[in-house]
């Protein structure tokens, strides 16, 4: 009798479950990460520097700097997310650990491996942005109906973060570079992403270099979300994201197949 081998559906979904059975035994750690450090930074920030800045300048862009500083923990959190999960995981499963070794091993493909991971990573991000969702509506910091989207833009914006890096991780032979992209990439883009402050407080020189950054897309876009926001401005944020995301995947393809098979 033949055996039926899993459609490539069933295929991703399983290495979808991996990561989650995973993540089942290991969950606690990431709470303060994920969960914990931004609600920090958010009360920190949020109403401790936002009191003085209301004191001092009244509002930033028409909001309570709470409100303004709010939407874009959301993104950061996302941010950091795609960034934790896609190098020293990925590095390890296919060169010390070889777990992607293993899987493909199975009736799973390279594929298969890199769709389930992104998957995974997509899952934990849209649940992060389901809890932001909720805080974000506490303190008020929603004015539309396009809030209700903020758990499916937290899991773009991981995406669009963790797809390039999995296609990295996957094709380097160490990981000496990691420190150099955390201290020169990730810690620049989290200060100078109009995180903490609007694009406008930059000089007009930096401007278009700040909009170049992919972390500022989707602070901009979270930002429309919850406040509303132009169109035109709203499609470029989306693209951005997307683009990132397919050109991941697609680079990813690539590099995992030809680390594991080729």
């Amino acid at each position: 009798m033949s055996e039926v081998l899993p459609t490539p559906r069933a295929r991703w979904r399983r290495a979808w479950w991996f990561h989650a059975l995973y993540y089942a035994q290991t969950w606690r750690g990431s709470v303060v990460s994920s969960v914990l450090l931004p609600l920090g930074y958010l009360g920190a920030l949020g109403l401790g520097v936002g009191h003085l800045v209301s004191a001092h300048s009244g509002l930033v862009d028409g909001e309570t700097y709470l409100h303004f500083i709010a939407p874009s923990l959301l993104a950061t959190t996302a941010f950091q997310l795609g960034e934790g999960e896609s190098l020293w995981p990925v590095l390890a499963s296919v060169k010390w650990t070889r777990g992607y070794h293993a899987a493909v091993t199975t009736p799973l493909t390279p594929r298969d491996v890199l769709i389930g991971k992104l998957a995974w990573v997509a899952t934990r991000a849209f649940l992060i942005g389901v809890f932001y969702a909720l805080i974000i509506l506490a303190v008020g910091a929603a004015h539309t109906w396009w809030a209700l989207t903020l758990p499916f833009l937290s899991a773009l914006i991981t995406l669009a973060f963790s797809a390039p890096l999995v296609a990295y991780a996957a094709h380097v032979d160490s990981d000496l570079s990691f420190p150099l992209i955390y201290r020169f990439g990730f810690v620049p883009m989290f200060l100078f992403s109009a995180t903490f402050y609007p694009i406008s407080a930059y000089p007009g020189w930096m401007r278009p270099l700040v909009q170049l950054v992919p972390l500022y897309h989707g602070v901009a876009l979270v930002r429309a979300a919850c406040f509303g926001g132009a169109l035109g401005p709203v499609l470029a944020h989306l693209a951005v994201l997307l683009a990132l995301v397919v050109g991941g995947v697609l680079a990813g393809s690539v590099t995992l197949r030809h680390r594991l098979i080729d």
